[in-house]
């Protein structure tokens, strides 16, 4: 059961970085969901106890709200203290060198190494650092944090096609996250933990100034913003009741134009071109700030059913 919940919040939590603010709940679904709690209460014994006679009287079962109402919640996280934010001083030099010290004074933090479960890497941004375009991504999860590198699993590699349709390849780029550490998830048993929580305001304060180090070394001309979680670490949380609020149009960080599109995985829940035409459109004006080259081809893309 613990997994199945845990499924369901995790799909619930990408839901609603991409904006969705409700999803459908049949009654069928409700009634199997309260039988599955009600049995595991039972096995604990929670269910012994007598009722008061106060609630002897049938008790209405909770309203399933309409489709369109049903809100999207998300799982409270870890309420673990963290230390205030580093200061990053990087030594003179080449560029090169001031990336490697950044590098390792990043995967040396003992915040964010305390943070790593054993086997587990703390995760630093790659790419190309003389690189023109920084893709700006949200928090490592179960493929980043065994390979220390941001979007590498499912999402990553539909980044990559994403990359390659502007006419760029991966090493082209450069690519970072707001978090260097993947956010647990309470109670995670001995197996791993099995699904993603957006990270608090907190821990992405924590790690934004590496951010903007890695931004400082790299001085690209643009960025681009993943999702609605690096959306809140870079221009800051409640700013946009929805990421659609945000995305299509340029914003500015750290003294750099920023376009805000949907994370990959927007597009890997529902592959549908109505979506793809979303985020390609974003990055179609990211093509054209940067004076890249576009076909008809390529401003054709997505446009049909």
């Amino acid at each position: 059961m613990r997994a199945s919940l845990t499924a369901i919040t995790e799909e619930l939590q990408r839901l609603k970085a991409a904006g969705v603010r409700s999803v459908p709940v049949t009654d069928e679904a409700l009634r199997r969901l309260r039988a599955q709690v009600a049995g595991r209460r039972a096995e604990a014994g929670e269910a012994a106890a007598p009722a008061p006679a106060a609630a002897a009287a049938p008790v209405e079962a909770p309203r399933r709200m309409p489709r369109e109402e049903t809100p999207v919640t998300a799982v409270p996280p870890a309420a673990a203290k963290l230390p205030p934010p580093p200061e990053v001083s990087l030594p003179e030099g080449a560029k090169a060198a001031r990336w490697a010290a950044l590098r390792e004074l990043v995967l040396n933090d003992p915040v964010c190494r305390a943070h790593v479960k054993p086997g587990k890497q703390v995760v630093f941004g790659v790419g190309n650092i003389d690189a023109r375009l920084m893709f700006v991504g949200e928090a490592p999860g179960a493929e980043e944090e065994v390979q220390g590198e941001p979007f590498v699993g499912p999402a990553g590699q539909l980044l990559t096609k994403m990359i390659q349709g502007m006419g760029l390849q991966r090493s082209d780029v450069y690519i970072g996250n707001i978090m260097n550490w993947r956010p647990e998830i309470p109670g995670s048993g001995p197996g791993g933990q099995v699904g993603n929580r957006p990270p608090t305001e907190e821990e992405m304060r924590y790690c934004l100034p590496y951010l903007r180090a890695q931004i400082e070394v790299v001085a690209p001309a643009l960025l681009v913003a993943l999702g609605k979680t690096a959306v809140e670490g870079l221009l800051g949380f409640n700013r946009f009741k929805t990421l659609g609020e945000a995305r299509g149009r340029w914003h500015e960080f750290a003294g750099r134009p920023l376009m805000v599109t949907y994370h990959p995985s927007y597009i890997l829940r529902e592959p549908t071109n109505k979506k793809k035409r979303l985020i390609w459109e974003d990055l179609l004006q990211v093509m054209e700030k940067a004076g890249l080259p576009i076909s008809e081809k390529q401003r054709g893309y997505f446009l049909g059913k």
